[in-house]
């Protein structure tokens, strides 16, 4: 015979039944919820636009409407004889900022943890610092830094012959100045993900390698470098991609120093610039970009899988 309770919990089970299946519907709704301003975003102002650039780098923009041009625009491009050098400065800074970077932030990371402390805490704050200024103001503060007539490092700049700002920017060092000028804004604030990622390294596993007899360098080459590789090289993916794209630092510097000292077509972006509202030719400017993520992706391409990135021990 059924008692009254439970003929009452069996026509609530469909009821509860029914609410655990709309909690669990809600609960798996809202991580689509929180990613998707990104996604459109990331839709609204980088697929439609890249997606647009690649369709007019196949376009006669002088003419009206669509006129497929096959690679003309990229043969204009490539055959300008600014195009080379663009490339060729970018490809120097790259040499000379990306090592530099790499070298220095991981070795303050790793002094950093294994001496933490107030210290430690106070370093990460002075690192990051110099990245909260935007990228327009850094620039601007550096013109300062390297004028040898206002900047409080004059007598060290003159020492290096270095009498005025247009020897500090003159030429081959300039590409020397901007990745200095790089490197004070942006490796604050990966020394500090550095950090975060040795601080993920199991302490019992550094603990048994100090009891083997590890010294700090043998612990920091043979240990924490290895378990930390893959936040390498997304730093080094992310800088790659960042440092072809170089725009405001040579273009500021190059008005503040004076007409005929920087090149107005520096940099490769500088160079689509200069086709898109000088020239008015927008599909060599499109073909200029879509070589710029070109290279990136192959840089990208190279660092993730010569690293075996996303292989999952």
């Amino acid at each position: 015979m059924t008692t009254p309770v439970e003929a009452a919990s069996t026509q609530q089970a469909p009821n509860g039944t029914a609410g655990r299946r709309g909690s669990r519907g809600r609960a798996g709704l809202a991580p689509y919820l929180f990613v998707a301003p990104y996604v459109l975003l990331l839709v609204l102002f980088g697929v439609l636009p890249a997606l647009y650039s690649i369709l007019i780098s196949f376009d006669d923009t002088f003419a009206p409407g669509l006129n497929f041009n096959g690679l003309h625009n990229y043969l204009v491009a490539v055959r300008d004889f600014r195009f080379a050098p663009a490339f060729g400065n970018v490809g120097l800074y790259l040499l000379i900022w990306l090592p530099f970077m790499t070298v220095v932030v991981l070795g303050l990371a790793l002094l950093l943890h294994q001496r933490p402390g107030r210290l430690s805490t106070l370093a990460r704050l002075v690192y990051f610092l110099p990245g909260a200024v935007t990228g327009s103001a850094a620039v601007v503060l550096w013109l300062f830094v390297l004028d040898p007539t206002v900047s409080p490092f004059g007598p060290a700049l003159r020492m290096f012959g270095v009498g005025t700002l247009r020897e500090a920017v003159d030429g081959r060092a300039l590409a020397f100045s901007i990745a200095l000028m790089a490197f004070s804004i942006g490796a604050g604030g990966w020394i500090v993900i550095m950090y975060g990622a040795l601080q993920n390294i199991d302490r019992d596993l550094v603990e048994a390698a100090t009891i083997d007899g590890c010294n700090a360098w043998q612990l920091a080459w043979h240990v924490k470098l290895p378990l930390i590789q893959k936040y390498v090289v997304y730093m080094l993916v992310l800088s790659f991609a960042g440092g072809t794209q170089l725009f405001v630092e040579p273009q500021l510097i190059g008005q503040a120093a004076g007409p005929g000292v920087v090149s107005p077509t520096w940099s490769p972006n500088l160079l689509a610039y200069d086709f898109a509202f000088n020239i008015g030719n927008f599909g060599a400017a499109a073909a200029i970009s879509m070589l710029l993520l070109v290279v990136g992706l192959l840089g990208a391409y190279l660092l993730i899988f010569r690293t075996k990135f996303f292989e999952v021990s």
